[in-house]
């Protein structure tokens, strides 16, 4: 019996991170170049998502590129851009075949100019699917998000239109990139590295992270199934005891 067969229908998580790592170590496993990886971790990447699209869960984010990742070297930073123009591209009509929405979350506006045109025609041309939302996490770095937050709350604080006493949980959560996006209960990284690089630090509060040893361009949807029903096996308790949880 497969993973599938196993969730339980009842208990999907509404919301699933995802550090999607492993490509360079995948392409240099069979002799390639790095680049050679990221190509091939769109099958990944599809499949993943229809996955998530079919067993219920809402929001998939993806971390694709990370405001620390322009540090890389040119070369390679130059042929992932090309290549996350011609998969936006290619992706939307399959996007809108299964009815999801694409959203987009970072420094947005630090992507080349065709990248950003791209990336805006597809969020456009897919808004009104409802089925689920892929958010794609480009040019993004949580402490980079948090601290632009703490900006514009600041600012507000400044121009008197806002009270310091008057800022709460809530109040931050909606000057973060993600307002309107419910918090990630499920968090999934991929080729063994056990931590979390920068991502969704807020978010991930109270988040269950699984990890494994699979490289991404290997991960398929059945690898999402294993760390969903790994999640229903957890028991969640937001700072309670489980007796609490049992009433």
């Amino acid at each position: 019996m497969g993973f599938r067969e196993q969730i339980n229908p009842d208990k999907i998580p509404l919301h699933i991170a995802i550090i999607m790592d492993g490509n360079g170590r995948w392409a240099k496993q069979k002799g390639k170049f790095r680049v050679f990886g990221h190509q091939n971790a769109i099958k990944a990447v599809r499949d993943t998502t229809e996955g998530a699209a079919e067993i219920g869960v809402k929001y998939l984010t993806m971390y694709a590129f990370s405001t620390e990742n322009w540090r890389r070297p040119k070369k390679e930073v130059d042929a992932l851009m090309e290549l996350l123009v011609h998969t936006i591209a290619d992706e939307t009509p399959t996007l809108n075949k299964n009815d999801i929405r694409l959203l987009a979350i970072g420094d947005l506006k630090s992507l080349p100019p065709k990248c950003f045109a791209e990336l805006m025609e597809a969020i456009d041309g897919t808004k009104n699917n409802k089925r689920m939302s892929l958010v794609l996490a480009l040019s993004y770095s949580s402490k980079w998000e948090i601290t632009e937050a703490v900006k514009s709350i600041s600012e507000k604080v400044k121009k008197g239109e806002l009270n310091p006493e008057d800022i709460n949980e809530q109040m931050i959560s909606d000057h973060l990139t993600t307002k309107g996006i419910p918090d990630p209960e499920l968090m999934i990284r991929t080729s063994g590295e056990y931590r979390i690089s920068n991502y969704l630090l807020w978010q991930l509060a109270y988040a269950e992270l699984f990890f494994t040893e699979k490289l991404w361009p290997d991960f398929r949807r059945e690898d999402l199934f294993q760390a969903i029903y790994d999640y229903q096996k957890r028991e969640r308790r937001f700072g309670m005891v489980s007796e609490q949880l049992e009433k």
